[in-house]
């Protein structure tokens, strides 16, 4: 067969169909456990965090079939992870659970609100890039240092999750999150045969575990507005750039409108947020999907597809990461984010006119403080935009303070 014939020869429909599974157990194995580490952090018992896992998968599902198939394009959905990690920083919050499951609503409602509402969004589009990036590397850092905390305190249980990763991101780094994590469930299953807790069948099987949404003001400053913000800077409008990259126009309002109210549904059984995908969305929406671009659409309904089978794994899961000895399943989330904390800092530093409040916000958000029941993230971004201000306001014929000298 010569070179013209194979590229005449019709692409099968299991390459789009594979693209999408990938992308899905990709997207799912990375950072589940980062998800399961936020929702529990603010409150969640493991059954209502397997919930919110469950939740997520079904949500994000349907919005990326519905929204594939309608305007034939690879648009993929996620959960925000960046947004999981800053639940785990920010911890527990005046009224619990249920509290915090209020604070998800309203950014369901504010995420539907900045599709149909142009002001919003472009009022969000005035927050400095910079200060939201290093808001959320501060947030990260703690959760980044696990694994050197749980090296310490337990050597022999850290070291084959640690060494298992390294070496697979040698070679794939794709891969290397999904393969610590069989690492860790390898070190889990060890401990529990060595007289751990025993598992029970029920606690295997997926639920839905219904909350009561609460609203209180600290937890809609302290975890709505940064988990908004964060959610907005760092995975929808992200998501609009790679796949503009890949020459996709995403529907902006549609898109918005669907992770808007797929959040406020999900947020009753414990999901944080869904939105568009970012890193994952190359996957389904690169030539090595489909040589078409308008039949990689079929890439996305398949992850959607693949989503809901991996759903049925929310309740083991998060079984196994409760059952897990301290230490190891932070290990996984920390080596999880490393990439994320990398790209934040690189986006908080990038721009050398911002660079003193953007360390000052990093700081302050990776503190930890917790002031009047609001959490640093919070605060962090309020010091950072004073600093700015401020900083902005320098006459001319002062010239900003030299780092070298």
């Amino acid at each position: 067969m010569t070179t013209a014939d194979a590229a005449d020869r019709p692409t099968p429909l299991s390459t789009p169909v594979s693209a999408g599974i990938v992308a899905s157990l990709v997207g799912f194995t990375s950072s589940f456990a980062v998800v399961l580490t936020g929702l529990r952090a603010v409150g969640a018992s493991p059954t209502e965090a397997a919930s919110g896992l469950l939740a997520l998968c079904v949500t994000q599902a349907v919005g990326m079939m519905w929204l594939a198939r309608r305007y034939r394009q690879p648009i993929t959905l996620a959960w925000s992870t960046p947004g999981a990690a800053l639940l785990a920083g920010t911890g527990m919050v005046v009224g619990g659970w249920p509290a915090a499951v209020g604070s998800f609503v309203t950014v369901g409602v504010l995420i539907v609100l900045t599709g149909l509402w142009p002001r919003l969004g472009a009022a969000v589009s005035k927050i400095p890039i910079p200060l939201a990036q290093a808001m959320l590397a501060g947030v990260l850092l703690p959760l980044c240092a696990a694994p050197v905390v749980a090296f310490a305190d337990s050597p022999a249980r850290i070291a084959p999750v640690v060494l298992v990763w390294l070496l697979v991101l040698r070679f794939n780094a794709r891969w290397a999150v999904p393969a610590a994590f069989l690492a860790a469930a390898a070190v889990i299953a060890a401990d529990l045969i060595g007289g751990g807790t025993p598992i029970a069948a029920s606690d295997l099987i997926p639920r839905i575990d219904w909350t009561i949404p609460h609203w209180t003001w600290q937890a809609t400053v302290g975890i709505a507005v940064p988990l908004y913000i964060v959610t907005m800077a760092s995975q929808n409008i992200p998501g609009t750039t790679v796949m503009a990259s890949f020459g996709y126009r995403i529907p902006w309002r549609a898109s918005m409108t669907v992770t808007g109210t797929g959040t406020v549904l999900g947020a009753f059984a414990g999901g944080h947020t869904i939105n568009l995908a970012a890193i994952s969305a190359a996957l389904a929406a690169n030539p090595g999907a489909h040589p078409d671009p308008k039949r990689r659409w079929l890439a996305a309904f398949s992850a959607g597809s693949s989503y809901l089978v991996l759903a049925l794994l929310s309740a083991a899961l998060a079984t196994l990461v409760a059952a897990a000895p301290a230490g190891v399943v932070e290990t996984v989330a920390g080596l999880a984010l490393l990439a994320t904390l990398a790209a934040s800092l690189f986006g908080a530093l990038e721009h050398a006119s911002d660079r003193e409040a953007t360390v000052l916000t990093f700081l302050v958000a990776a503190s930890g403080l917790t002031f009047a029941g609001i959490g640093s993230a919070f605060w962090a971004l309020v010091v950072g935009l004073v600093v700015r201000a401020i900083l902005r306001r320098r006459s001319p014929a002062t010239p900003a303070p030299d780092a070298t000298g």
